[in-house]
Parts: C-alpha cells; sequence; structure tokens
C-alpha cells in the first residue's frame, strides 16, 4: 500500500513538472484570438480560394512570409527572401477529344480523359503490353501502332503509384515510336473524382522534353474490365482518335521557405522541417460545388488550419529556439499533385541529408476535436514525442484513419518520404471519411465561421510542442524497420 501511495505521490509531482515546463514554453502562450485571425485572413474571399498561379494564392505567400519576418525567422543561405520561385505548366481541356473502338465513341469528359497530346488525328491497330512495364514493351512491337495498357502498376491500388506509373508508360511508348497509349482506368478512386479533378484547368511540373512531346495519352474509364476482356482476347482491335489537343501555357508560382537556427552546438546543424500547404482550390470556375450565392472555396480547414500551425511555430520557435534547427516551408501546388513539394524534394535548399525529419500538416477536416490524426504515427520513429506533445494540451492521437485510401503518400510528406525522411502528416482530428467531413471537404462551406476556434488552438499548441520535442530529441527518428521507404533513408543518410 505504501509503495503504492508513494508511486501516485512521485507520478503525480512528475506530472505536474511536466505541466510547469510546458507552461513556460511559447506555445502555451499562443492566443486564440491571434490564431482566428491569421486564419481569417488566410481563408478570407480576399484570397479567391489561393489556388496556385492565381493572385489570392501569390498574397497569401506574401503573408506567411511577413509572418517568418515577423517571427524573426531568417531566409534560408544563399536566398535573398523566403520565396522560392518555379514554373509550372498551366493545362486546359481541349476542345475536341474522342476515340472509337469496337463501335463505340469515348468521349473526352465523359468515358474518357485526354492526359497528354497535341493535335492530332489518326487511327491504327491496337497492341496490348499488360500493365506498360518496361519488360512489357520490350515483348512487343508497338512502332507506328496504338498502345493498349492496364493502369497503375501490378498488385497496387495506390492512386500516385498509378499516376507516377502513367507519365513512364508514356515515354517509353513515343520512344519506341508508337502512335498513341490508351490506359485502362479501374482504380478503387471513383472515375467521376479523375473526371472532376483532370477534366479541368490543372497544372503539371514539366521538363523542356516532356513539353515537347507529341503522343496523344487517354484514359478510359473501365470499371467493369470489359475493355480489357476485348483486348486480351485481341478483339476490336482498330482504334481512331483524334483531338485539337491540350492548352498549355507557363505559370509562375512560390514556395515560402525560412529558418531558425538550433540552439544546441552539436546539433544545429541538423534539422527538422515544418512543413503545411498553403494552396487551394480557387472559385467555381475551377472546381464543381460552388453555388449563386458562393463561389470561392476558402479552405479554412484544408489547409488554412495548417498554414495557422506553420505560423504558430515560426513565432513559438522563433522566440524559444530548440536544440536542432527547423526549417519552414509553406507549398503551392497541393491540391495541383503535391507539385510545390516536389519542387522543393528536387531543388532543396538546405541539403536534404541535414534534414531527419519532417512534420506536415494537412487535412480533409476534423470529425473529432478530442484528438489529432497523425498519418504514418507508428512509421517514422516520433511516435512517443507526438503524443506527448498533444496530450499536453489535452489532445489524444489517433494513427491513419483509412488506410485503404493511401493518405500517407496523398500530401507533401510523401516527396520527402520518398527521399528517405521520416515524414508523417499532422492532421485535423479525423476517424473516417463520413458525412460530417464530407460537408466541408473541397467544398464551398469550408468557411471560417464555422470553425472551432478552442480546437484551433490546442492543434497549433499540440503540433509545436510535438515539434520542439522532436527538435529537441537525442536520437535521431528512424522508419519502422522494413518500412518500403526505409532504403531510400540508408542511401540518403549513408545506411546510418
Amino acid at each position: 500500500m505504501i509503495k503504492t501511495l508513494l508511486l501516485v505521490f512521485l507520478t503525480a509531482i512528475s506530472l505536474s513538472s511536466i505541466a510547469q515546463k510546458v507552461k513556460d514554453l511559447p506555445e502555451s502562450k499562443l492566443e486564440k484570438s491571434v490564431l482566428e485571425k491569421h486564419l481569417r485572413i488566410i481563408a478570407s474571399d480576399a484570397m479567391m480560394g489561393r489556388r496556385t498561379g492565381e493572385q489570392g494564392n501569390n498574397l497569401a505567400a506574401r503573408y506567411i512570409a511577413e509572418q517568418f519576418r515577423a517571427s524573426g525567422i531568417k531566409p534560408t543561405p544563399d536566398n535573398d527572401d523566403y520565396f522560392q520561385y518555379f514554373s509550372l505548366q498551366n493545362v486546359a481541356p481541349a476542345k475536341i477529344a474522342s476515340l472509337s473502338w469496337g463501335g463505340k465513341t469515348f468521349e473526352n469528359g465523359a468515358e474518357a480523359l485526354l492526359i497528354h497530346g497535341k493535335e492530332n488525328q489518326e487511327e491504327g491497330e491496337a497492341v496490348f503490353v499488360g500493365y506498360g512495364e518496361e519488360k512489357d514493351f520490350k515483348e512487343k512491337d508497338v512502332k507506328d501502332k496504338i498502345v493498349v495498357a492496364q493502369f497503375g502498376i501490378p498488385n497496387s491500388q495506390n492512386p500516385m503509384e498509378a499516376f507516377q506509373a502513367s507519365k513512364g508508360k508514356r515515354q517509353l511508348a513515343e520512344k519506341l515510336g508508337a502512335k498513341a497509349l490508351i490506359e485502362l482506368y479501374h482504380l478503387q478512386l471513383p472515375w467521376k473524382s479523375i473526371v472532376n479533378y483532370l477534366n479541368n484547368t490543372r497544372m503539371e511540373m514539366v521538363s523542356d522534353e516532356e513539353a515537347n512531346a507529341k503522343l496523344v495519352h487517354f484514359w478510359i474509364n473501365d470499371e467493369s474490365k470489359a475493355l480489357l476482356a476485348k483486348i486480351n482476347k485481341e478483339e476490336d482491335k482498330h482504334i481512331s482518335f483524334e483531338t485539337s489537343g491540350l492548352i498549355k501555357s507557363l505559370v509562375r508560382t512560390q514556395n515560402v521557405v525560412g529558418m531558425i537556427e538550433g540552439a544546441d552546438a552539436a546539433l544545429k546543424d541538423e534539422f527538422i522541417i515544418l512543413s503545411a500547404h498553403y494552396d487551394h482550390v480557387g472559385t467555381a470556375s475551377h472546381a464543381p460545388g460552388g453555388t449563386p450565392e458562393d463561389s470561392i472555396f476558402n479552405g479554412a480547414r484544408d489547409n488554412g488550419m495548417g498554414v495557422v500551425g506553420l505560423i504558430a511555430a515560426a513565432k513559438a520557435l522563433g522566440e524559444k529556439p530548440p536544440a536542432r534547427s527547423v526549417l519552414f516551408i509553406a507549398f503551392t501546388g497541393e491540391e495541383m499533385g503535391l507539385l510545390g513539394s516536389q519542387y522543393y524534394s528536387e531543388h532543396p535548399l538546405i541539403p536534404l541529408n541535414k534534414c531527419i525529419f519532417n512534420l506536415n500538416i494537412d487535412g480533409a477536416g476534423y470529425n473529432d476535436t478530442s484528438l489529432v490524426s497523425v498519418i504514418g504515427l507508428d512509421r517514422t520513429g516520433a511516435k512517443e514525442e507526438i503524443e506527448k506533445g498533444s496530450e499536453a494540451f489535452g489532445l489524444g492521437v489517433f494513427g491513419d484513419p483509412s488506410p485503404e485510401q493511401g493518405l500517407f503518400d496523398r500530401s507533401d510528406n510523401v516527396n520527402f518520404a520518398a527521399k528517405g525522411i521520416p515524414a508523417p502528416t499532422f492532421s485535423e482530428g479525423l476517424k473516417a471519411f463520413d458525412a460530417e467531413i464530407m460537408k466541408t471537404y473541397h467544398q464551398v462551406t469550408d468557411e471560417v465561421d464555422t470553425m472551432d476556434f478552442d480546437y484551433l488552438l490546442k492543434f497549433c499548441q499540440a503540433y509545436v510542442y510535438s515539434a520542439r520535442l522532436i527538435a529537441n530529441k537525442k536520437e535521431r527518428p528512424q522508419w519502422e524497420a522494413g518500412d518500403k521507404y526505409e532504403k531510400a533513408a540508408k542511401a540518403l543518410y549513408g545506411g546510418e
């Protein structure tokens, strides 16, 4: 009994000491009214939905940069300002695009999508190449043929992996002299969602070689796999198509990047990256779902809340730096396909092998304000710190709410993970993609006045304290043994 009482007493003293320690940190002094003000500006109608390449997006970038400046965050070495500029290719749907196969015409925006290609009108024999891997192309003569491939890669329903593979198939088909590439789409991600995204004006990061490529590339909805059965039986091998070509132009945009130097002489050469995307989908002229009364997608939750968390981190960590240095990045182009983080990961302003962790913020919204959801919590080596950092401000921690949706690979963190950096995403309290989430996710109803500001405060405090604990952690966080990104980490860090 005495031992039990002593244990309770010592635990109470320990918890009291921790509470006092947290109370003395700048994140405990973050003010709800100030965070609300930031969100009201970031997600205001004046930002016009923060669409990448448009003026509202540029205004948001400037606002974030000035908050960094006010918090004492410095530009990275060799950069005079907080902006990392780069160009994207703006792509608008073709005015004419269709293909005919087996007595049926597939119209662009309905059962077909033109993904790539300049003006062209052709017909020819179809040749099936399985999933379109390099070995599949080697087994077939595709010169002057119309190549047909299954969408995606074998044994995977991951949309991001499928989209990346699609580009590689197109490059192979063009290199080998094919007339066109057709992919038969049958992933779990609904065809309608694909159409809504790709049959609108979109943006791409593209090399000069890719920009000049001419090959016509269609996706066809084959959720029933009827077309796959036909091509496997070598039925209906004649295909014709015509297109006026996608309409393309260059757009200038920017990531917002700053840093603080760590307080520990031995650890300050190592960085943790804190990140969030600041872009959203724009207005009803770009995305479905607007109303006559409201055409602006304000994106208060997605990802205005994340931007506010990043600004809060700049203020608190700028006031009292942790042991390691901290790199702050607000990404553009996330809604266009993770383009800002892709660009940064390929053109880093701090060498990636000096960056030991990325704590990214993104989310579709929340349906539980008692917790945060952390995608990759059990994979990335900082579970203890994230749980402690969140619980200090009264929030529980929930792991991946929808593993079947591949959320880890659908936010900006994945571009760092692919390079080897442990990189979870810190999200609003989400246990499932239910009706509550869909009320606001990519809807004009995602307005500031629908937000729970008490939760916003706790969320930001939990994020900052978790980041501080990770930055102060003696050992580097490591991928879970056997994780698919562990090999990249060994290559990046030299087998550590």
